[in-house]
């Protein structure tokens, strides 16, 4: 018969760091694309003050995207870093958790077969007891019975 409880089921170590990894990367992710976003936006700016200066705005244009577009990617690697150290963490930490549980589960097997080949000797031993005293008690029974049974016969013939 199954249990139904109505607990939600609790999320376990891995389901967890899955998570917060994945928090992690989307939260960089989108600080990247707001930086992206931003220089973008400046440059249109100065695009448009290019429009008054040509040749010096275009060149500064040129300048600040490719700074701005470094920043992004800096920033972009360095959450991919990151995150990657935090998987390899995890794994890490779970391979050890998983070895840990794979050693205590193979420490209580053990344990409930030393437990069950003690309770199964036990079992025998008195099993065998019992048997040796039920074959003595039905050898006594017997014994009496067969003198009981010739007294019996003696006294029905010195009747007669």
């Amino acid at each position: 018969m199954a249990k139904k409880t109505s607990k939600p089921e609790e999320k376990g170590f891995f389901e967890r760091v899955k998570e917060t990894i994945e928090e992690f990367w989307d939260s960089t992710k989108d600080k990247a694309e707001e930086l992206k976003d931003k220089a973008e936006d400046k440059i249109d700016a100065i695009k448009e003050k290019a429009a008054e200066k040509p040749e010096t705005v275009a060149k500064k244009v040129t300048a600040t995207k490719t700074t701005l577009v470094k920043k992004a990617d800096n920033t972009v690697a360095k959450a991919k870093t990151a995150a990657a150290e935090v998987k390899a963490k995890a794994d890490t930490k779970a391979k050890a958790i998983t070895a840990k549980a794979k050693e205590e589960t193979a420490a209580a097997k053990k344990t409930v077969a030393n437990v069950k080949t003690k309770a199964v000797d036990k079992a025998k031993t008195i099993t065998a007891n019992a048997k040796t005293k039920a074959t003595a008690a039905k050898k006594n029974v017997a014994t009496k019975t067969k003198k009981a049974a010739t007294a019996v016969k003696k006294k029905a013939a010195a009747a007669k």
